[in-house]
């Protein structure tokens, strides 16, 4: 496998520049493999501008419009986030690279970049495969982005009042929700915005989703595990008469009484692990369990 000529796709934060200080390494050290190298076009753009790269020295495309072995994703969960959106049901592999600070999905650091290529060059990984929820409003596909790695969440506009999220599973009418919001997320969103509003963590692979309100109404309503291959029925109403439903964090705004409906998506999304990572491992390490932090 490490005579084999990989072609790589990166995406990348645009917004911070010291967040891509290390492209050039990374570049080099693809150039020096010889791999075929493909950039998402704003990052492209972003890399001319700050001098990072020299224009026309790499295959540039847009959206989803590319094909790779593996995608590389500069930055934090957020830009891994995207980059999954983009690589859809393509089935590519993504290793994430994070720029930014926690980073659960892309919890490879910088310096620990090359290693990590090498350890792919050497076939020496493993894919973890992530399920992916997708969203309908009123029997079609939601406009704009549908298909989440992390949560789809329905919330309250604004300074809007609490809505009422009247949510079946299966047909099986289940409650409504009285409450700023609700967020249903997949084992990978476990630690994202639903464990901010007292979600479980939820090891990956284990087949199941979570509802959790948001300031719910009343204090006995708790979040509520459910098995992945059901379907979740929610309808709103809100006193402003609209809402917005939240997908990994990219928003749109509803109407009233327009029916969703989320279930698993029919294919996962593969993260890139080195053979020496381990989930609880690096979960230990993020939440900082065990650390003494006294002074």
């Amino acid at each position: 496998m490490g005579s084999r000529k990989f072609k790589f796709a990166l995406f990348g934060n645009i917004y911070q520049a010291k967040k891509s200080a290390n492209i050039r390494d990374i570049m080099s050290y693809l150039t020096r493999r010889g791999a075929e190298v493909c950039v998402e076009k704003l990052f492209y753009d972003f890399l001319v501008s700050t001098g990072r790269l020299s224009p026309g020295s790499v295959e540039v495309f847009e959206g989803g419009n590319f094909m790779a072995d593996f995608v590389i994703s500069m930055g934090g969960d957020g830009t891994l986030l995207r980059a999954a959106g983009l690589v859809g049901s393509k089935n590519i592999p993504i290793l994430g690279v994070n720029m930014g600070r926690l980073g659960f999905l892309a919890d490879i650091v910088p310096t620990e970049a090359e290693s990590a290529l090498d350890s792919l060059y050497r076939g020496d990984y493993t894919l973890e495969n992530h399920s992916v929820i997708c969203v309908e409003a009123d029997g079609k596909p939601l406009s704009g982005v549908s298909h989440a790695l992390n949560d789809i969440a329905v919330l309250k506009r604004d300074n809007a009042s609490m809505i009422s999220i009247r949510t079946s599973i299966n047909g099986e009418y289940l409650v409504t929700y009285q409450a700023d919001g609700l967020i249903v997320s997949t084992p990978t969103g476990s630690t994202a915005y639903s464990l901010s509003n007292g979600g479980p963590i939820i090891v990956p692979q284990t087949g199941i989703l979570c509802l959790t309100p948001v300031a719910p109404h009343s204090l006995n309503i708790r979040p509520m595990v459910i098995s992945d291959d059901s379907e979740i029925t929610l309808t709103v109403e809100s006193r402003n008469h609209n809402f917005l439903i939240a997908v990994d964090g990219q928003s749109a705004k509803c109407s009233e009484k327009t029916r969703l409906t989320i279930r698993k998506a029919p294919y996962n999304i593969k993260i890139v692990k080195r053979s020496s990572q381990k989930y609880f491992s690096t979960l230990r390490q993020k939440m900082m369990w065990g650390a003494d932090t006294r002074g």
